[in-house]
């Protein structure tokens, strides 16, 4: 691959999944003085990812300023934002603990890892080729990992204590995005072989065996996001727009994509929970495109002022190793994206609001 391409392709790769509702500020959520749920899981890539990362030997870290400079000690763990993820809300909601921590981190302790964890990697996709392009974590790599860590849980607590733990934990999953943008949008090899439609069937075919392979290991809660308004993400408006980077408005040829493939992915996780509903299964659609579409068009209502640029650098191509300390914005809270493709901690914490209800919905029982 040319010197360019690969720049494009790690413009666009470690893609989002997010979504907003009420604003609430400041950043901050009322724990339960009872967890609801013994732990929480986190399968996918950047949107989930807080480091594991950094220890793959991959380029597409984030583990160094200014990422994490809101972060708690403003320090940079390998999140892909200016501070928490939407797991870091969820376990601190569930009454569990602050912070997701990663599964690869070898300093990790007993508690840390008896509470949840993500498997997640930044730049993965479902389509095996996607981890490929980056040499991120694969789907079947971090279930593989859950699997390990499922034998260590049965070491250490018994197999009883670890398949309760297991059966009455949430899964939180984020992932999809580069398998678009990247593998059908920007390369060639799939959009050869695939139309869109058939690209989107390929992808349900993944998530099928994904959340399969997780019920197969026990899980019975499981939170699905699904697409964002690809066409809106300011590296996919700078690269994409047919007006020039210099024109930010939305793409949305791109966005009708996520939103054909977020009916298929709701209808197939309405079928899987329905199939599991007697075993007390609960598979739900997370919406992600609908609150990041009502962020960027109802900005007043969540005090952003800058909705397809990042506050990193020019805004309109900077991620990973090209956003440096040097060149961020003054005021982080009036940015939806941090760098030209994630969000800030601000527009995350928006994400978990919409996602409460669902939440709610899987700490009963």
């Amino acid at each position: 691959m040319s010197r360019a391409g690969l720049m494009m392709v790690m413009v666009i790769s470690l893609m989002l999944s997010i979504s907003t509702s009420e604003v609430v500020e400041p950043l901050e959520i009322k724990r339960r003085p009872k967890p609801a749920v013994p732990a929480v899981f986190v399968f996918g890539d950047s949107t989930v990812d807080p480091g594991n990362n950094n220890f793959i030997g991959t380029p597409f870290t984030s583990n160094f300023p200014p990422y994490g400079q809101d972060f708690p000690g403003h320090r940079p763990t390998g999140r892909f934002s200016n501070g928490r993820l939407v797991p870091d809300f969820v376990a601190s909601y569930a009454g569990i603990k602050d912070l997701v921590p990663p599964y690869l981190d070898p300093m990790l302790s007993w508690d840390e890892l008896l509470t949840g964890v993500s498997f997640a990697s930044a730049g993965s996709g479902l389509d095996p080729l996607t981890p490929q392009l980056d040499g991120v974590l694969s789907v079947s790599e971090q279930l593989d990992y859950f699997r390990e860590y499922k034998s260590r849980v049965t070491e250490k607590i018994g197999k009883k204590g670890a398949d309760e733990l297991i059966g009455k934990a949430v899964y939180v999953i984020s992932i999809g995005t580069n398998d678009f943008v990247i593998n059908y949008i920007t390369l060639p090899v799939r959009r050869k072989s695939y139309s869109v439609l058939g690209y989107e069937k390929l992808i349900l075919q993944y998530v099928h065996e994904l959340i399969r392979a997780l019920l197969n290991e026990g899980a019975k809660k499981i939170s699905f996001g699904g697409l964002p308004p690809m066409g809106c993400l300011p590296a996919v408006i700078t690269l994409y727009s047919k007006s020039g980077p210099l024109d930010r408005s939305c793409i949305d040829s791109y966005s009708a994509i996520a939103r054909s493939y977020n009916k298929l992915l709701e209808a197939e996780l309405a079928k899987v929970s329905a199939e599991g509903a007697s075993r007390g299964v609960k598979v739900v659609y997370a919406d992600v495109y609908s609150p990041v579409m009502d962020m960027i068009q109802q900005q007043d209502k969540y005090g952003f002022e800058i909705l397809t640029s990042g506050c990193c650098g020019t805004g309109l191509i900077e991620v990973t190793i090209l956003c440096t300390k040097e060149c961020v914005c003054k005021d982080v809270s009036k940015y939806i994206f941090f760098d030209s493709i994630h969000p800030t901690e601000k527009t995350y914490f928006f994400a978990f609001l919409s996602f409460r209800p669902i939440i709610d919905y899987l700490f009963e029982g």
